[in-house]
């Protein structure tokens, strides 16, 4: 740079030129004040640095010098190392929050991301491609539509088996719901957790869910036969409603991704690897989150609706159900188990009759005939049938056979057992012209 050179910024350049025309008289001081977005106060000031020191009297006077308030380079090698120690697959609103509520350390999210990024600690994402699926409104009240998933993820790491997460979600506010940890998604699990929706919130208008076997019979053969779960939902005047695509329910999706990053992360912090210490802390974790993400709902209405059936009513109607015909000698099987009634003697009334077998997640048998309990009794049990699996409880079954299989102790036939007389040679029999 030759000697007498100053640098000067677009803007300080633009200044000149109208500082030259307000002293020219070519523009007045209320314009010139308009088009640098200042005051005429603030003009008359740089009118008065301009004629005293020419184009370098614009020059900032902070330029090369630390801001005032910029941050302590120790203090930025100190919070550096806490991320890179506790949070270092942390995003950085993520781990800006944890620096808040655990160490009391307040910075902006985008200072500890531009220092992430220079240590390597965070790669930012390229912009997405505009999505093509059109943003389908939210519903105006809370309560008038509930989407549902379950999400299979490692959510303990390596400290415990993989598990399922079921994900209720509010369609209006994106609330959270209700969260549980299951071994896998089932119909059991499913309607365990309507239970406990239920009791909390009342009934809402309408569920909506994929086309999972727990929601819709899938073949062709039986279509619009209801599932278990889908009984259960007309029970109780809920409408059942399932989408096409995973897009078409896209918040409970997108709450699913934040979960497994955020929710993976607070379990991680809190050692807990469990599913009965997670499902222990959820109720703490769905108020911090709704009290970060959940938006208010358009209308004030609360469209959940009260229950109508008594604790016991509701529990029979979240059951699994089935029907059996009674023999003459009122007996019926149900999986592989045979059952008699009790304190009906050699009465022909309920000989032939259909009743109902409500099963509990627990196992429990609940039997019904018009609405009334009967009395039973167990009297033979036999193998329990091998259940069907699909994609999402494939894993779970094999972890359990590994289990199973690891724990059975080696077994090693007794010398006179039947497999290894089988696999003695015989002994030859003696021909006409053999030997004698």
């Amino acid at each position: 740079m030759g000697k007498g050179c100053i640098t000067m910024s677009h803007q300080e350049i633009d200044r000149v030129a109208l500082l030259q025309s307000l002293l020219s008289k070519q523009l007045r001081q209320r314009e010139v004040a308009e088009r640098l977005g200042l005051s005429v106060r603030q003009v008359k000031r740089l009118v008065a640095r301009y004629r005293a020191e020419g184009a370098a009297g614009l020059v900032s006077r902070q330029r090369g010098r630390q801001p005032n308030n910029a941050i302590p380079e120790a203090t930025r090698a100190a919070v550096m190392d806490l991320v890179r120690r506790r949070y270092a697959d942390f995003g950085p609103t993520l781990a800006r929050e944890k620096l808040v509520e655990q160490h009391g350390v307040r910075l902006s999210v985008e200072t500890l991301r531009q220092w992430m990024v220079a240590e390597a600690l965070w790669v930012p994402k390229g912009r997405k491609r505009a999505a093509i699926h059109q943003r389908r409104p939210r519903r105006p009240c809370f309560g008038e539509l509930i989407q549902i998933d379950g999400s299979p993820h490692d959510w303990f790491e390596d400290r415990g088996p993989r598990c399922t997460l079921l994900v209720f979600i509010d369609d209006a506010t994106s609330r959270l719901m209700a969260l549980h940890f299951v071994p896998a998604e089932s119909t059991h699990a499913y309607l365990e957790t309507l239970k406990g929706y239920l009791s909390t919130y009342g009934r809402p208008v309408a569920l909506y869910s994929d086309k999972h076997s727990v929601f819709r019979v899938n073949r062709p053969d039986q279509e619009g036969t209801p599932t278990q779960f889908t009984r259960a939902l007309q029970t109780l005047d809920i409408q059942a409603i399932h989408a096409n695509t995973p897009q078409a329910k896209g918040r409970v999706e997108r709450a699913n991704q934040t979960l497994q990053d955020r929710l993976v992360k607070e379990l991680r912090l809190r050692g807990i690897s469990d599913s009965d210490t997670a499902n222990a802390f959820l109720p703490e974790f769905i108020a911090d989150y709704n009290a970060r993400f959940a938006t208010p709902p358009q209308q004030p209405q609360d469209a959940h609706r009260p229950l109508l059936h008594s604790t016991e009513d509701l529990a029979l109607n979240l059951s699994v159900q089935q029907t059996r015909k009674l023999s003459k000698n009122l007996t019926f099987q149900f999986k592989n188990r045979e059952y008699q009634l009790l304190g009906y003697g050699k009465g022909y009334r309920l000989r032939g009759a259909l009743v109902t077998v409500c099963e509990a997640a627990d196992g429990t048998v609940t039997l019904l005939h018009q609405g009334q309990p009967l009395a039973y009794r167990l009297l033979a049990e036999g193998e329990p049938p091998i259940p069907l699996e699909d994609e999402k409880s494939l894993h779970l079954r094999v972890e359990q056979a590994q289990q199973e299989q690891a724990q059975r102790s080696i077994w090693k036939p007794a010398p006179d057992h039947p497999w290894r007389r089988y696999a003695q040679p015989t002994t030859p029999i003696p021909t006409a012209s053999g030997p004698t």
